[in-house]
């Protein structure tokens, strides 16, 4: 199989797919107005890849440019309060536009508005993965834009590239694009330098493939092609697979699958061993939960923790901190992000997942810990 046949395999063969839509992409750059058959185009290939069985979120630039046209704001500086406002007012109007792109497909649509703090702060991102995950299981398309709306500091056009990496890894993705005005990287400019050379592949962002980006004048607009390779290693750290692809033609995710040039930035592990390694090595737990003998046993043949398998809770931690989890001769087996902080976890702590609510007062997470947010450690180390 030729290497081009090889990479539009990736998004073919990918079950959960972000992907991120520039400004330039959706509004008009003479008007302002939306490109409806464009965003139609594009609704019909994430139909198809919904029709294989993947799931996609969506995040998408364009509220500002929108509304510009809508508040007559077109052909000025912004003021941070203007473009605030922009925003707002075009957020509405691409809500609008997605909706019935989608249902049009019999796609249900979700709007979430982000943050990056929304997916750095412990809370407000086990928050945003719970909802992501819920809407995804339910069958619908979440649509994801920044929350221009309530920005603290100046809007930066490239702020969505990082923004799409951010909820790749927060959904554990395993395949993101990014539909740009280029159809990828290149040794330089090809605007400027006939001569410039094409990577469909990056196995590795090395200092010399940064500096190929160039400053915040490149082709791709402010902030550029910097900010994809910022984007790529997020998405690549998670175990994303990462691809920049122009948008400019109409059906642009079908024209991937198809081999239409683009640069695939590789992972080298899967989303879920990229988050395994994540909770094992990376965060610092913050309390301990010593379990029975069988829900030791649960876990090592891949079940999550319930709250009826823990025997003590000790420690100071908040819902999803890191827990480390012990067997009751005092060996470590495990690691794991809490559903529930302390208070909480003791509460329910050797009672059956049925009885939370009564204990709680509110219906918490049927798990102490999801296996998908637990990996083992050995068996062997005394703590």
């Amino acid at each position: 199989m030729s290497p081009v046949a090889v990479a539009a395999k990736r998004l073919v063969k990918a079950k959960r797919i972000v992907v991120k839509i520039g400004s330039a992409l959706l509004a008009d750059s003479e008007t302002g107005a939306l490109r409806a058959e464009w965003l139609r185009a594009l609704i019909d290939d994430v139909a198809e890849l919904r029709g294989r069985g993947a799931q996609v979120v969506l995040v998408s630039s364009g509220a500002i440019a929108l509304g510009r046209g809508i508040l007559g704001l077109r052909g000025k500086m912004l003021r941070l309060e203007e473009s605030q406002a922009a925003a707002a007012a075009g957020q509405v109007h691409l809500a609008h536009a997605y909706q019935s792109a989608l249902a049009a497909k019999q796609l249900p649509c979700a709007q979430i508005l982000l943050t990056l703090e929304d997916t750095e702060q412990r809370r407000r991102y086990l928050n945003a993965r719970n909802t992501f995950d819920t809407l995804l299981k339910l069958g619908a398309v979440p649509v994801v834009n920044e929350n221009d709306t309530v920005a603290t500091s100046e809007i930066r056009y490239g702020d969505n590239d990082r923004l799409a990496a951010r909820v790749a890894q927060m959904i554990s993705a395993d395949c993101m694009v990014l539909l740009s005005d280029i159809d990828g990287l290149y040794t330089a400019d090809p605007g400027r330098d006939p001569a410039a050379r094409h990577f469909a592949e990056v196995t590795s962002i090395t200092p010399e493939i940064e500096a190929m980006a160039g400053g915040s004048n490149s082709s791709v607009g402010s902030g550029g092609m910097i900010t994809k390779l910022a984007a790529a290693r997020i998405a690549t750290g998670a175990g994303c697979a990462m691809a920049i692809a122009s948008g400019r033609i109409l059906h642009p995710l079908n024209a991937i699958s198809e081999g239409a040039r683009c640069t695939w930035f590789l992972p080298h592990e899967s989303p879920a061993a990229a988050r395994k390694q994540w909770i094992a090595g990376v965060l610092e737990p913050a309390g301990r939960l010593v379990l029975d003998d069988g829900a030791v046993q649960a876990l090592r043949t891949g079940k999550s923790l319930l709250p009826a398998g823990v025997r003590e809770v000790l420690g100071d931690f908040s819902r999803g901190d890191a827990v480390i989890l012990q067997s009751s001769d005092g060996c470590e087996i495990g690691r794991g992000l809490c559903a529930y902080n302390i208070a909480d976890a003791r509460q329910i702590a050797g009672h059956k997942s049925g009885e939370i609510e009564r204990l709680l007062g509110y219906r918490g997470r049927t798990e102490m810990i999801h296996r998908d947010d637990l990996v083992l450690t050995g068996g062997d180390k005394h703590i």
